[in-house]
């Protein structure tokens, strides 16, 4: 059985597992504000997805991560589908979210409906990485 819920402090092993890029300090404040979900298949953790608001109005997931074993079989799309709609539940009109050229999650968005909507290359030496691109969407 496939279950999505809000992240709860519980889950923190399980996350950091999947997510080494969230600061413990966010890690929290995602808990309190409702702002992850988990993805549960017959109650075993298998993947994530956090948010936060971009312009302090624009719901933008900063990440959707399904563990290895379970990639490429739907589990993603089920996270940002259900995503979608918890924000369309809370009022929202639009979603922004993002992801490297070099990453196939790009092709996943786009068969989800977003567009293509701008990118920016990081050039500093520490941070170096392709461009990110960023995709929107009107729900």
């Amino acid at each position: 059985m496939l279950t999505i819920r809000y992240l709860e402090s519980s889950d923190k092993a399980f996350w950091y597992r999947l997510d080494q890029h969230l600061p413990e300090k966010e890690f929290d404040n995602k808990v309190e504000t409702k702002r992850g979900y988990v993805l549960l298949l017959n109650d075993k953790p298998i993947g994530l997805l956090r948010y936060n608001l971009f312009w302090d109005n624009t719901p933008f997931c900063t990440m959707v991560f399904v563990d290895q074993e379970y990639q490429g079989k739907g589990y993603g799309r089920k996270l940002i589908e259900y995503w979608e709609q918890d924000m369309k539940a809370q009022g929202y009109k639009m979603l922004l979210t993002s992801t490297q050229v070099d990453e196939e999650a790009q092709h996943v968005y786009r068969k989800l409906g977003y567009k293509d909507c701008g990118g920016f290359v990081i050039d500093i030496p520490e941070f170096a990485q392709p461009m990110e691109m960023f995709f929107i969407k009107s729900i």
